[in-house]
């Protein structure tokens, strides 16, 4: 009897050993903190993989930068040197151009609209379809929210923005926006932007409140700007190269993940923006909810202008689509 239970064991050891073996792991690489909702959400991703592939993978997570800035994550991706990473559409613009129109200011008025034109957006479809050739592929949209502005001095009208620096990514849309609203742009890292602002390199940044709010910008620009300038969501993108090497279940799991997350996303980030703020503010942050938008709509209009300039059809594609929806959700 004793010779059969140790038999036993020793085949169990063997079983664990295998399937311990045969279990992936899988580079999940991003910019967020640890306390913002994009490494909530990638833990649940990661969860949700390894429960749906029956073990088979497992995601390991690397927030804060720690393999790189959004750019170098995007790189790599394409490249097979990671395998999933999460970052905002004009992020992904330089293997896919056509996606610097996402960047488009004020496309959009409230989550829901956000949500319909990325989900039924036939124009935003084919741009995503484009994405396998360059490397990666998108598995579903998570959300950052509307961008805004954190500054050193007060901030209300475009009056306010000119001869001042401000930091952003580097995105060729972004950076006409922001221009045409008078800034001078410093493109700078995440992780860098901070020191930047203490130090005075530049005066100000802008991002979405959940960034804002994890990376605490407001302690060294305590002025916050709601003018919800560019709707900023986040594509979660698997490499290509990965995509190929999975069974068709494991495609299918794994694409449920990434729609589970997404959904946990979307609705942490729409549900946290006021509860942010009035954390921020209880912190010494000097909240403006209600700028003069009217006069930064008006100083952006030479945007779509330019845009039409260089991508002709797809800006007016893109507009119909983000009007359409403007019209039919609140």
């Amino acid at each position: 009897m004793t010779f059969i239970k140790t038999c036993l064991g020793a085949a169990a050891a063997l079983l664990i050993a295998a399937s311990a073996q045969a279990q992936t792991t899988l580079k999940f690489s991003h910019t967020d903190q640890q306390a913002g909702a994009r490494q909530a959400a990638a833990q649940i991703f990661a969860r949700k993989v390894e429960e749906l592939t029956q073990g088979r993978y497992r995601v390991q997570v690397f927030c804060c930068s720690q393999l790189g800035n959004d750019p170098k994550n995007i790189e790599q991706l394409a490249l097979g040197g990671i395998d999933f990473t999460v970052s905002a559409t004009g992020s992904y613009a330089p293997h896919v151009p056509s996606l610097n129109l996402t960047m488009m200011p004020f496309l959009v008025d409230s989550y829901a609209q956000g949500w319909k034109l990325y989900d039924t957006s036939p124009w935003l479809k084919a741009q995503f379809d484009k994405a396998p050739a360059k490397g990666f592929r998108f598995l579903a949209t998570w959300e950052a929210g509307f961008r805004s502005m954190t500054t050193k001095e007060p901030l209300n009208s475009p009056d306010d923005a000119k001869g001042k620096k401000l930091r952003t990514f580097p995105n060729e849309m972004m950076r006409w926006t922001l221009e045409a609203m008078g800034f001078n742009i410093q493109i700078m890292p995440l992780p860098e932007v901070y020191l930047g602002i203490q130090q005075g390199a530049v005066s100000g940044q802008e991002n979405p409140i959940d960034t804002i709010f994890s990376n605490k910008f407001f302690e060294v620009a305590p002025h916050l700007t709601l003018t919800n300038h560019v709707y900023s969501p986040l594509p979660l993108a698997i490499s290509e190269k990965t995509w190929v090497k999975l069974s068709a279940a494991d495609q299918k799991a794994i694409t449920e993940a990434a729609q589970i997350a997404g959904k946990f996303s979307r609705e942490m980030i729409a549900g946290n923006d006021d509860n942010q703020l009035k954390e921020m503010a209880s912190k010494g942050a000097k909240i403006n909810a209600k700028p003069n938008v009217a006069a930064f709509r008006t100083a952006v209009q030479p945007v779509y202008g330019k845009a039409r300039d260089k991508y002709g059809a797809d800006v007016d594609a893109f507009l119909k689509d983000a009007e359409a929806v403007r019209k039919t959700v609140k």
